[in-house]
């Protein structure tokens, strides 16, 4: 941030904390402003945000994230990570906007002593990056300043300043899952291709390694042009054939319905599912049910990691005029507070040696389920599970296996703790077997450009 960014937001932040309250209009917000609310939000509530980049766009634009927890930059064992990521697509704005009343409203509602957003914020740390793709939203801003919001393109500003669709830039791994799902292999954490650092632009670089710094259990990325939530997988299965779409369901389909369903009906309007001129059964949309979408953040978010990602559609108007901006946030409110919660329910627990010691990279299998998770470098892991009984077993290189059987109810997360005893002599089910490489070397078909 240069210093007259950071002294115009110091100015700022000093007026609004004269006056003990911040007077955030419901507006569009450009690059600074966006800087300086962030800024006065934090220092509205220090005590429970940070403020932190985790890179740089192509122009050069920091890609800032407030943070909300009750030991900010800590990670506090048995505390869910959480992650909201709007703008992704530089005109499809209103997930940018409601992103920053969300900050606002967090700070506001804790600092008013409200039992519900302050436990929330005691029990979760909750990231919140109101813009991947700020260089841009610059242009889509642009355009729409001088020729009115009528007038921006479908395309005008959706890719990063170099031109490319972020969210068909992240590494394929579908076609990996697809093939070992046919031939009893790995089901989760697949390896990244040779070289991927230099694949991808910078703004999707920055948020890989952000999910590689932090072990993420839910997440939603905000997007426009449509109102439905959309959920795994994006890409299908089966070739692509024009006109036709195939459902392509994740091991966990049914809790990724149940997550959608959670936004769709506690937002104001999206369970109607007539919308935009679309018909979403209660909402939602299976991704390639949709239509297919290759190299997209959410598939990768759960081929990658621990994390369940939805895509969140939410305004018909990918720029939507200010004026609807404030009907916008009461019809969404509710719904962004209630999806952060889904992240409590399930299983979570430690994996621990003999000695008490945490095990950091323990895979947790859940029977019946073919999708597994690991715990974090701290020992801690997080399933998210529907209610019902199931078998759950932890397994670590070098330990002999641990099995449980669990009954979930519809409340908060069961803890679940495991006791890893070492091994007789070394056992490693995870390892790869020798020769094992990506057999799929498929010519890409071209992308669809739909909402996504």
């Amino acid at each position: 941030m240069d210093g007259w960014t950071l002294l115009r937001a110091a100015l700022l932040v000093a007026v609004w904390l004269a006056r003990g309250q911040w007077a955030l209009e419901f507006r569009h917000h450009h690059y600074e402003e966006l800087v300086q609310v962030l800024n006065s939000v934090h220092n509205m509530c220090p005590y429970i945000s940070r403020l932190y980049s985790i890179g740089r766009s192509a122009a050069g634009r920091h890609l800032y994230v407030i943070e909300f927890s009750d030991n900010p930059g800590m990670h506090e064992a048995l505390e869910p990570e959480f992650k909201y990521v709007g703008n992704m697509h530089g005109n499809e704005v209103l997930g940018r906007e409601l992103l920053i009343q969300l900050a606002q409203f967090l700070c506001e509602e804790y600092r008013a002593g409200h039992q519900r957003i302050t436990q929330l914020i005691q029990d979760t740390r909750i990231h919140i990056l109101p813009s991947m793709n700020p260089d841009g939203y610059e242009v889509a801003a642009t355009q729409v300043f001088w020729q009115g919001p009528e007038f921006n393109g479908y395309l005008t500003g959706r890719g990063n300043s170099r031109d490319v669709d972020l969210n068909r830039n992240f590494p394929d791994l579908n076609a990996l899952m697809y093939y070992h799902e046919k031939n009893n292999g790995r089901n989760h954490h697949f390896p990244l291709p040779d070289n991927w650092e230099e694949q991808v632009e910078q703004e999707t670089l920055a948020v890989i390694k952000w999910m590689q710094n932090y072990n993420f259990v839910l997440s939603a990325n905000l997007h426009g042009g449509a109102v439905v939530a959309n959920y795994p997988f994006d890409k299908s299965r089966e070739p692509r054939i024009r006109g036709k779409t195939t459902y392509s369901a994740t091991p966990d389909d049914n809790l990724f319905k149940k997550l959608a369903k959670t936004y769709s009906y506690a937002h104001s309007w999206m369970h109607r599912g007539w919308n935009c001129g679309d018909y979403f059964e209660e909402g939602i949309t299976n991704g390639a049910g949709w239509y297919s979408l290759s190299k997209g953040m959410q598939d990768f978010n759960y081929l990658y990691t621990n994390c369940f990602e939805i895509t969140l559609e939410l305004s018909c108007d990918k720029f939507p005029p200010a004026s609807a901006l404030q009907r916008e946030w009461l019809g969404n409110r509710e719904a962004l507070v209630s999806y952060v919660e889904q992240v409590h329910h399930g299983i979570k627990g430690m994996v621990y040696d003999e000695n008490n010691n945490p095990i950091g990279g323990a895979v947790i299998s859940v029977s019946g389920i073919n999708h597994d998770i690991t715990s974090g470098v701290s020992g801690d892991y997080f399933r998210l599970l529907l209610p019902g009984t199931y078998t759950v077993k932890a397994s670590a290189p070098r330990y002999q296996p641990s099995t449980n059987v669990v009954t979930v109810g519809p409340a908060e997360a069961v803890q679940l703790h495991f006791y890893l005893k070492v091994a007789a002599k070394e056992s490693n089910p995870n390892k790869k077997h020798p020769g094992e490489r990506n057999p799929l070397s498929a010519k890409p078909l071209p992308a669809l450009l739909g909402p996504r």
